[in-house]
């Protein structure tokens, strides 16, 4: 399990390194390291047991026989970073976006459980969290309250017993976030009994509340919620900070926000940087090219935010909201030992990675890569189905239209539809949601996504059901049986053949592949798309959110299309013969 104490004897040999009875594993000498209290920067030694800071100070231990001693002049060292909101399962898995995350200095997640709670029942789904808490990293959980879309059984998915059991684990510290709020406001007192739970359980609530005026904001303070991550203006962070939340500043593939807001904060001279978090929520894979939280602590940086306040963003006040001072973001005695060597205090990218006393990084090589675990609770995607003529009929009198990468609208339908092929004069393509065990589908259009996409398949999307996307039938045809042959995955296909693909084969939604690989095949992907007429910034987003009812106007779902607004559905889903 996650560590909460640590084994009476082992207590017992570690102060006897104070007493000089026995010698640290690592001694870290000419340390010049980051004091989150203090809000300084500290010289001394830094004596290590295992995982454990056994003493921090200007001290050297009596014993070092048995020591590995590191010299750390000319360097700073800062704790590890941590990911306060992250959605680990944008096609990477939790530990391969852990294992390239770490070598970046971020060692410490806060992870959705989404995934996790719809594909895999409760015991499945902590055996992987069992697995993940024996990795030299530090896996934390949210518990979801809902499903963010319109499924068929969320009501036996989601219920009391189900998510006590999340709520009951001690590595699950937040309940949301709350993309259904709007549900809360108009009376689901199931719903907020389930978040009074949580807090009663000493869980933090994370509210998901773009746009929101004072008013709502005042509410969901009454109702429980804690903080928020979608500030998108500097008044919209002053406005939270004004009602009492915790603010998460956000850097993602879809709303890099960050440097517009740090520098709305530095040139209004707000002394509030103690009480603000930053995150990059969940970004696609290519987004990471560059960092992830050493890229949010860069941003800050380069707007002129101070050094401490920037590294603190990313760890101690993480922490001390999270009530997990004692084992991180703190570089003290008796804290866990996750500490990031840095080049100078101005570059964020560690030197050295040591995460609960492993080195992951040494001397900017990777000395230590993340083992794997196994994923078999998934399984793979099979498809017990094949699609006929008969599923490619499209008479919707109205479809979707995308207004950007995630926001879509209906629009009226006025082309010619019963056709095998349309035309790349316009941006209209077929669109179609199938069950992924075969018993009903979706079809409508769907405009804006692009003008010359052929085929498109993808078992990756919020309910793990397929989409298909194109303008030729036998080319949608074509992409849907070459991702059931992957056993799931993203495919492009044109005049029959596979442009560009993604295999996903952790249950049609994951990737086995480690990061720097998978990567490469987004880029291919989103290159190849834009070529054929994409023309918003993230394709893997808009095929995670075209069911995704917490945005508005429209959305395609388990239960047919569906109206965000008026809360009804428009169109049922069909069932197949």
């Amino acid at each position: 399990m996650q560590h909460t104490l640590w084994k009476i004897n082992e207590i017992r040999h570690q102060i006897s390194m104070i007493d000089g009875k026995s010698s640290p594993d690592k001694i870290i000498i000419n340390a010049k390291y980051l004091h989150s209290v203090l809000k300084t920067w500290v010289e001394g030694n830094i004596w290590i047991s295992k995982d454990r800071i056994i003493y921090a100070g200007k001290e050297m231990p009596e014993k070092t026989s048995d020591a590995e001693i590191v010299d750390a002049s000319g360097q700073v060292i800062v704790p590890g970073y941590i990911e306060p909101h992250v959605h680990p399962f944008q096609l990477y898995n939790p530990q391969s976006f852990a294992d390239y995350a770490a070598q970046l200095g971020t060692t410490t997640f806060l992870s959705d459980n989404l995934i996790l709670f719809l594909f895999l029942e409760n015991e499945k789904a902590f055996s992987i969290l069992d697995q993940l808490n024996e990795l030299p990293f530090s896996f934390y959980w949210w518990a979801r309250f809902d499903s963010q879309t319109e499924l068929e059984n969320e009501d036996e998915l989601f219920t009391t017993k189900s998510i006590y059991e999340w709520l009951n684990r001690p590595e699950v510290l937040m309940g949301g976030e709350l993309t259904a709020w709007p549900r809360l406001l108009a009376g689901d007192d199931q719903m907020l009994h389930w978040l009074q739970s949580g807090k009663l359980k000493g869980k933090k609530i994370e509210g998901h509340f773009p746009g929101a005026s004072e008013k709502t904001l005042a509410r969901m303070r009454l109702i429980g919620t804690d903080g928020d991550h979608e500030a998108m203006t500097i008044e919209e962070v002053e406005r939270r900070l004004l009602h009492g939340y915790a603010v998460t500043l956000r850097h993602s593939s879809i709303r890099p926000d960050l440097p517009d807001l740090l520098k709305g904060i530095v040139d209004k001279g707000l002394d509030v940087f103690d009480h603000l978090m930053m995150t990059t929520d969940g970004s696609t894979p290519s987004f990471h090219l560059d960092g992830v939280m050493d890229k949010c602590i860069q941003v800050a940086l380069d707007a002129g935010v101070n050094p401490i306040d920037a590294y603190q963003m990313a760890s101690y006040n993480v922490a001390r909201y999270y009530n997990m001072t004692s084992l991180h973001g703190f570089i003290a005695t008796g804290r866990l030992a996750t500490l990031n060597f840095l080049e100078n205090e101005y570059n964020p990218v560690p030197v050295s990675v040591l995460s609960k006393g492993h080195w992951l990084k040494k001397d900017g090589q990777q000395v230590k890569k993340l083992p794997t675990i196994d994923w078999s609770a998934f399984g793979g995607l099979e498809l017990p189905y094949d699609l006929h003529d008969g599923d490619f009929e499209f008479s919707m009198p109205f479809g979707i239209e995308m207004v950007n990468d995630v926001i879509t609208k209906p629009y009226s339908v006025s082309i010619y539809t019963g056709v095998e092929s349309l035309s790349t004069e316009h941006d209209e393509s077929y669109l179609m949601l199938i069950d992924r065990k075969g018993k009903w589908r979706v079809n409508t259009m769907i405009k804006g996504f692009a003008n010359s996409v052929q085929g498109f398949a993808s078992s990756y999307s919020n309910t793990g059901d397929i989409i298909l996307i194109g303008k030729n039938r036998k080319d949608m045809l074509f992409a849907f049986n070459e991702m059931k042959r992957l056993k799931g995955g993203i495919v492009l296909v044109e005049h029959g053949e596979t442009i560009a693909h993604i295999p996903l084969t952790i249950g049609g939604s994951l990737s086995s592949e480690n990061l720097d690989d998978l990567i490469l095949q987004e880029l291919n992907l989103k290159k190849a798309l834009k070529e054929r007429g994409y023309i918003h910034g993230d394709a893997v987003y808009t095929l995670l959110f075209l069911q995704s009812t917490h945005l508005p106007y429209v959305r395609i779902t388990q239960r047919g299309i569906f109206d965000v607004m008026k809360k009804s559905v428009l169109f049922p889903a069909f069932m197949r013969s």
